[in-house]
């Protein structure tokens, strides 16, 4: 497959004390239909702007689950993969603090679900996809690093 363009994707890795903010995917997803997921979605250019990775993922946290987080989001990994109809997608994670607001399923056809767990409880669950898992693995490290 020899594409020049992909997808950009931004996820949230949102922390509040020791808890991770997940979602459940609605069931009419395109891809990942009902997984266990960080907050985020696909980077649209509608103009030329500084910072689009940061600002579509607040933007994304805003829509899909109606919070704030801080401003100073940190790098957590990036990875490729491919979407259910085999669109190649870049997927970029940041370490997000919760800053306010109360998590709801703001959008119900992106977001079926909204849960503040332990790293733990979303590594032990069977929903949770291992690309999310190993996100999380990367992400508590850094959250856990930070109190030091």
């Amino acid at each position: 497959m020899d594409r020049k363009w992909c997808i950009v994707n931004v996820e949230a890795a949102i922390f509040n004390g020791d808890k991770w903010l997940v979602i459940k995917r609605s069931e009419k997803e395109e891809h990942a239909p009902g997984a266990i997921s960080f907050v985020g979605g696909k980077v649209e250019v509608k103009k030329a702007s500084l910072n689009i990775l940061e600002e579509t993922l607040k933007r994304e946290i805003m829509e899909e689950v109606g919070i704030e987080v801080y401003d100073d989001l940190q790098y957590v990994e990036s990875k490729s993969f491919f979407t259910d109809k085999g669109d190649p997608v870049v997927d970029i994670v940041f370490l997000c603090r919760h800053r306010s607001g109360e998590p709801r399923c703001v959008n119900e056809d992106e977001v079926a679900g909204v849960f503040w767990l332990t790293a733990q409880e979303i590594l032990e669950d069977v929903n949770t996809p291992i690309w999310v898992k190993q996100s999380l693995r990367i992400a508590e490290k850094m959250r856990l690093n930070q109190k030091n």
